[in-house]
């Protein structure tokens, strides 16, 4: 047996070839290279690791004579001193409290502090406690933090008996950086203190500890103390202080705690009311409010809400109206789980999204015995789902009362403060100022907030969680990279804008930022990269942005390249990187990657939306797409999916007869005009977006006719399809595309999938009567099927069996568990969003991870 340390084989890693397995050595788990073994190991099994690699299968007792050797030699006479420097989210989760509670524990003198690299922690003490100490490092951090790695070098050994949390440190050299947190809800101690009469924070609506509360919202600079976070403005009061500095107490270097005599505090402004009210008083005169049909402005943790009672449809009308909201629907926060499960389904697996420490915006199934009491239909008219989100701050639970409190609405109406179309506001002055027209008060607080960051939304669909916007609870939280990058920004896409930023093997996605079809969110991009600069210590040399030459995220990009080249990346290609990129894909292997959005520009000016690639980083191949149509108007047809199912009749020469609900739809005098539109080409831009053909049977079978947001008409057929449930398995498709082979030398022109003999099939249906559900369901099947043949194709051409699905069509749960589930049968492997959106809030990482590799 060659001399190494043993570990314990977790499992093979998807995304390697089974070159790489997760390997547990002495409770800390890390990635070890497998493939110089003759056999690869199963889960369980013991092997000997050196510079990272597996090089012998052992069993249990040569793995403990192996252990006890290490002992053995790490073993001498007398004391011992070594520094360990901590990287990963280390700061503002309670990490330097627990080093000092192990070291006492384990008796060992010694220091912690935080730097620009984490934390650094010097111990000194007997070999063994000292071994020890390094293995809570790694095993047993505070729940909150993420340990990325950690570094031990032998000291000279000084003596002492006491140990120290010292002063931060100043930023290191050479790029290095720390990982801050996310903001974490409220936790169960601090909310059990809140309710507590008997607590001298009883009530106190900005109530916190080690393990809760606002983190990256308030930082203004790393190292990560008080003094570099906007609650540098509140100077603690001798009862906080001393809970500051106490090893033993919940509170100890918790930077964000205060209390009612030293802490922020809270005031309630009306409109043309009595005098400001503050503290109790504004509670109570808020509930009261709310009660009433009143609209608020409430101060969160990332910006500011728009609140009402989520039952009174009149408050909810006059708060679209104030907004310009039209029919998109509105998040709403329960007072509890139990409220949330009488408005909706909730499975173990969403509870455990709804009462975690992220607490997003979940989308659930709306229950069809609803009582109108609680959410009117107003809130998400014509959805089959909820977005339902729980308190995650201490004013959230107060806001609906706890105690003896007159109790106001037990659902809440939760959306962005902002007017449409324009980032979260955060300022208190410009609140007043801006969301005047829209609220009758605010319930605000004099904490600055330093960073917008709204709500983040998701769906668990298919066994894991799918993100639809990452933003609080989530960033600025890093990703692993599959290879070393240079230091590089990508600008993100131009609809649900996030920028990203990466240097070695790892890359942080900014919050959500938002559509950039303004001045104000385009500075708000400004004012988000300039701080993930300042956090991460990355100085990007590369920018990357979406290659569409009318996108202003590329302008922007280009307006602040300051010299620095600026790569241009092909939107579709990017989604499926992205979701390479999550998966660990190396940087020489491919995928079969399927892009499914709306739009997206394409290499040869086309409006691409319907692709399958075979597709590495530093290229990619288009292997198929959906036929192109033409799209008349742009915009104009997305707005009005009649349009596009008008252009798909034409495309599939079903005439375009009085009794087809588009054909009903189209204005006077607008269809002479659009069959000239299609017949010439003029005005038209060919497309082959499955985004537009989802519009188009959505328009078919009559769900929407025009539309307020993107993807309305899609969600509703969605809606549709859940409610029929799946077609009976076993049974041919009963609509199918039309698939035409590669063409060309060898196959270099892409097969070319036709929607047409589908369109005339549902024509079919719908003038023989066939249920909407129905059609819908029968439609989601055969786009499933369309991806499975088509990967077929592609898996016997070139080999690959991984496919990558990306693209905004897959945040419909519907097609995303059907085609998870056909390809799977078909002996693929799929991998899908997991970490970043589908949609383009994710593509920020395939644009880096791809301009890294040009």
């Amino acid at each position: 047996m060659c001399l190494g340390i043993p570990g314990q084989v977790v499992e093979i890693v998807d995304g390697y070839a089974g070159q790489l397995a997760l390997v547990d050595v002495e409770g800390a788990r890390r990635r070890v290279n497998i493939g110089m073994l003759e056999t690869a190991p199963d889960s369980g099994d013991w092997v000997l690791l050196h510079m990272g690699f597996a090089l012998e299968v052992i069993d249990r007792t040569e793995a403990r004579k192996a252990l006890s050797g290490l002992e053995m030699m790490g073993r001498g006479g007398g004391p011992v001193r070594r520094r360990f420097e901590v990287r990963g989210v280390v700061q503002g989760v309670g990490f330097r409290p627990f080093v000092y509670a192990t070291a006492a524990e384990l008796s060992l003198s010694g220091s912690v502090a935080n730097d620009a690299v984490g934390v650094i922690a010097e111990v000194e003490g007997d070999a063994e406690a000292v071994e020890e100490f390094g293995r809570r490092l790694r095993s047993e951090p505070p729940p909150l933090a993420l340990v990325e790695s950690v570094t031990a070098s032998e000291q000279d050994p000084q003596g002492g008996t006491g140990f120290t949390i010292d002063r931060s440190g100043g930023h290191a050299a050479g790029g290095a950086r720390t990982l801050v947190s996310p903001d974490v809800a409220t936790c169960r101690a601090c909310l059990d203190e809140m309710t507590d009469p008997a607590d001298r924070r009883y009530r106190h609506p900005f109530i916190t500890c080690t393990h809760c509360g606002p983190r990256f919202t308030i930082v203004t600079g790393t190292p990560y103390d008080r003094a570099a976070t906007t609650m540098a403005d509140f100077p603690l009061c001798e009862e906080c202080r001393a809970e500051y500095e106490d090893p033993g107490d919940r509170r100890f270097h918790a930077q964000p705690i205060a209390c009612r005599v030293c802490g922020p505090r809270l005031e309630l402004a009306t409109k043309g009311g009595p005098a400001h009210l503050t503290d109790e008083d504004a509670l109570r005169a808020a509930r009261v409010l709310l009660a009433d049909g009143r609209i608020l402005a409430v101060k969160g943790l990332g910006g500011y809400h728009l609140v009402c009672d989520a039952g009174d449809a009149d408050a909810v009308a006059e708060l679209r109206r104030r907004k310009g909201r039209g029919s998109k629907p509105f998040a709403v926060m329960a007072r509890d789980l139990d409220v949330a499960r009488r408005m909706a389904a909730v499975s173990e697996d969403e509870e455990d999204l709804l009462t975690g420490v992220r607490r997003p915006i979940v989308l659930l199934a709306r229950r069809a015995a609803q009582g109108e009491s609680e959410v009117c239909d107003a809130v998400a008219p014509g959805s089959p789902d909820l977005g339902v989100m729980l308190p995650y701050t201490p004013l959230h639970v107060l806001l609906f009362g706890i105690g003896d409190d007159t109790p106001g609405p037990d659902v809440l109406v939760m959306t962005s403060g902002n007017r449409s179309g324009e980032p979260i506001v955060t300022d208190d002055a410009r609140a007043v100022k801006e969301l005047a027209p829209l609220v009758d008060g605010w319930l605000r607080h004099d904490r600055r907030i330093h960073v917008p960051c709204d709500d983040s939304v998701s769906r668990f669909v298919a066994g894991a969680e799918l993100p639809l916007r990452r933003s609080r609870g989530y960033a600025p939280l890093p990703l692993a990279l599959p290879f070393d990058v240079p230091p590089v920004l990508a600008a993100g896409a131009d609809l649900k804008n996030t920028c990203a930023l990466a240097q070695g093997r790892y890359a942080w996605v900014s919050q959500h930022v938002g559509d950039m079809d303004d001045l104000a969110t385009v500075d708000a991009l400004s004012g988000t990269v300039a701080h993930l600069e300042a956090l991460t210590g990355v100085e990007p040399g590369l920018l990357a942005a979406d290659r569409h030459p009318g996108y202003r995220s590329g302008d922007w990009a280009r307006a602040r390249a300051a010299g620095r080249p600026v790569r241009t990346v092909q939107h579709h290609h990017a989604h499926v990187a992205s979701v390479m990129g999550e998966h660990g894909v190396g940087p020489a292997e491919e995928v079969i990657g399927v892009a499914f959005d709306g739009t997206g520009y394409g290499t040869d000016g086309a409006a691409w939306g319907g692709e399958m690639l075979l597709a590495g980083y530093a290229s990619f191949r288009r292997a198929a797409h959906l036929a192109y149509v033409p799209l008349a108007g742009g915009d104009a047809s997305v707005l009005r999916p009649y349009r596009m199912a008008l252009a798909h009749l034409h495309a599939a020469g079903v005439a375009l007869d009085e009794d087809l609900p588009p054909v009903r739809a189209c204005r006077e005098g607008e269809q002479a005009v659009l069959q000239h539109q299609f017949t010439t080409g003029f005005g038209c831009v060919p497309t082959s977006s499955m985004g537009r053909l989802f519009d188009a049977v959505a328009s078919l079978v009559g769900v929407r006719q025009e539309v307020d947001y993107e993807a309305e008409a899609a969600v509703g057929l969605e809606g549709l399809a859940r409610a029929a449930g799946p077609p009976p398995a076993g049974l041919p498709d009963r609509y199918a595309f039309a698939v035409r082979p590669a063409a060309g030398p060898s196959g270099t022109e892409p097969a070319v999938a036709d929607a047409a003999p589908v369109i005339r099939a549902v024509v079919a249906d719908l003038r023989a009567h066939v249920p909407p559900e129905e059609i819908a369901a029968h439609f989601h099947a055969c786009v499933a099927t369309l991806v499975a043949d088509l990967a077929d194709l592609c898996r016997q051409r070139s080999g690959l069996e991984r496919v990558a699905l990306g693209g905004g069509v897959f945040q419909n749960a519907v097609l995303l568990e059907a085609v998870q589930h056909v390809l799977t049968e078909r002996r693929f492997t799929v991998l899908r969003p997991r970490l970043l959106p589908p949609n383009d809030g994710g593509i920020a990482l395939g644009q880096l991870l791809i301009a890294a590799s040009d």
